[in-house]
């Protein structure tokens, strides 16, 4: 889901690949991206850029962040559409040409190593408080503004009416037959602990993963697996075209599929959740309007109204008071859903990651 959930392929490489930025030659500080306008506003002259993926994602920020920012301050705002290599690369040069990041906190923390955020004075983000952003979503640089969630999803013809609850009758081809997809590094980070989860190890004992053991587990899955996806919308093609049973998604991309009028459902039990939030790029030019975007974009209302336009799950638990039931209880964040997923524990995979791509990758060869 490269246009809607912040262009994963970019954003989940291994934290080698930004080191090896500092070797990279110089690159001009051109539009790399595309750029749009917020309409309306006070006027006064004012702009703050900001990184986001585009696509529609792109354009439910617009609506339900950006234009309303503008009528509210005057303040302009302008869109980048960039990729993690060449934003760096300008930062590098201390010419960004973007003040605030929109990007995965797995991301904010790798720019943090290459020294390309600035340190957050969370005084100027009065919203952090009022919104009860969670304290393991606040960092010294970066502050989380949303998840997804990778989940299960199945056709819900394929089984005589039974229902998959967990990762274990995912692994269970006998009770649940037909095929499988899981996805590749290039989607999102490899699924262990859906391996380990089905193999019987409790949500809250999943870290450090056994990496060895969800090889083993993953491994008396393999035959079964008949694509890895890459990018988001390929699990629910393969899922139309009965190509596959069940497979793992992005939650939010099940709502599309029924939409359409494909009979398929997701089992949240056992979701892994991925947060996403903003934060200043090192050198900003326009730093007071950046932290006046970041303070509207962590309010309450304004993640609420995110939500209503694209299947964005808040960080803010005020924010899900804002909606009605019937909104609130389609995102994978609802208070009735949340205790059923687990947070990626992003320092493990910071760590691990590049090491498990490359086991994963020969895995998958195998």
């Amino acid at each position: 889901m490269s246009d809607a959930q912040i262009g994963r392929r970019a954003l989940l490489r291994g934290a080698g690949g930004l080191a090896a930025l500092a070797a990279l030659p110089s690159l001009a500080a051109c539009g790399t991206g595309t750029s749009r306008a917020a309409a309306g506003g006070k006027g006064g002259g004012k702009t703050v850029v900001v990184r986001d993926s585009g696509g529609s994602y792109g354009a439910a920020l617009q609506k339900a962040i950006y234009t309303p920012f503008t009528q509210e301050t005057g303040i302009q705002v302008k869109v980048l559409n960039l990729d993690d290599a060449p934003l760096l690369a300008q930062i590098k040069q201390g010419r960004p040409q973007c003040d605030l990041i929109n990007n995965s906190m797995m991301s904010h923390y790798k720019y943090v190593k290459q020294d390309a955020l600035e340190a957050l004075d969370l005084d100027r983000v009065k919203s952090v408080k009022s919104a009860k952003i969670p304290e393991n979503q606040i960092t010294d640089h970066a502050v989380g503004s949303s998840f997804y969630g990778a989940c299960m999803a199945y056709r819900t013809d394929a089984f005589g009416g039974r229902k998959p609850e967990s990762w274990a009758d995912f692994w269970d081809t006998k009770a649940f037959q037909g095929g499988r997809s899981m996805c590749n590094p290039d989607g999102d980070l490899p699924e262990l602990e859906f391996a380990l989860l089905a193999d019987g190890v409790p949500m809250d004992k999943l870290y450090p993963l056994d990496v060895d053991r969800a090889f083993k587990v993953l491994t008396q899955l393999r035959g079964d697996i008949k694509k890895f996806w890459d990018s988001g919308p390929l699990p629910g093609v393969l899922l139309s075209r009965q190509e596959v049973t069940m497979s793992t998604v992005w939650d939010g991309r099940i709502a599309d599929l029924q939409k359409q009028g494909v009979p398929v459902e997701r089992q949240l039990n056992g979701m892994r959740r991925q947060f996403q939030g903003y934060a200043i790029a090192k050198g900003a030019a326009n730093i007071d309007a950046a932290y006046q975007l970041m303070d509207f974009s962590l309010r309450a209302e304004s993640q609420a109204a995110l939500a209503k336009a694209f299947p964005s799950n808040p960080s803010s638990p005020l924010a899900y008071a804002k909606l009605t039931e019937d909104e609130r209880n389609a995102l994978a964040g609802a208070p009735k859903y949340y205790d059923k997923g687990f947070d990626a524990d992003v320092d493990w995979w910071l760590k691990n990651e590049s090491a498990v791509t490359k086991r994963w990758l020969e895995w998958a060869r195998g």
